[in-house]
């Protein structure tokens, strides 16, 4: 179902969908959620494949469903999406990682693409979104440096994504960077709640 593509672009990234928690503002599992013909997470898992070498889940917890990719979980359990970023870097064996929410189906390969090769000496390949808010669960991670800040921040107790931010060198990739790109005003669009889904059961039907 995901099977991957030979790459585009040099690849030497690792890739983790975030697929959260108990998904208490949606009231049901966001990952097993269809948009069209697909689910969530098949949504995303096709978008990034053909841009990293290896492709697995991130949980907080055990879960069922059809999707062909390995799990691995929260080193730090209830930590929000911080955990969730810690294990996927904590798992990676390659020098970037990747990481992408599962709340997130409109991200394209070709927006992948872009974020990663903007990679450079920065730590972090970070989005803005139209509303000027950067988007850390759609974004390209240095493996080693990325780590060792998230991992401090947990032990101290922080777990704001924000404050991981604040510690690392990013690169943030304007709106106006990606506005050319075939469906830009979507591409960032969150799934968290049911009106969200309903607002992108809308989007994907007109598309």
């Amino acid at each position: 179902m995901f099977d991957q593509s030979p790459p585009t672009i040099p690849s030497e990234i690792d890739g983790f969908i975030l697929v959260g928690g108990a998904s208490k503002r949606m009231g049901r599992d966001k990952a097993k959620l269809k948009l069209g013909a697909l689910d969530l997470i098949e949504r995303v898992a096709r978008a990034m494949a053909p841009v990293t070498r290896d492709l697995r889940l991130v949980s907080s917890r055990a879960r069922s469903g059809p999707w062909p990719l390995p799990t691995v979980y929260d080193l730090y359990p209830d930590c929000g999406a911080l955990g969730g970023i810690h294990a996927a870097l904590s798992a990676s064996r390659s020098p970037w990682t990747l990481i992408v929410a599962c709340d997130l189906p409109f991200i394209t390969t070709e927006f992948l693409a872009l974020l990663v090769q903007a990679r450079s000496a920065s730590e972090a390949i970070v989005p803005i979104q139209a509303d000027g808010r950067a988007q850390p669960l759609c974004a390209l991670y240095k493996s080693q440096p990325c780590l060792k800040r998230a991992s401090a921040l947990l032990r101290s107790g922080e777990r704001r994504v924000g404050a991981l931010l604040e510690r690392l060198d990013v690169r943030y990739i304007a709106s106006e960077e990606y506005a050319h790109l075939p469906g830009a005003e979507r591409l960032l669009f969150n799934v968290n709640s049911p009106t969200d889904y309903a607002r992108a059961s809308a989007l994907e039907q007109a598309s």
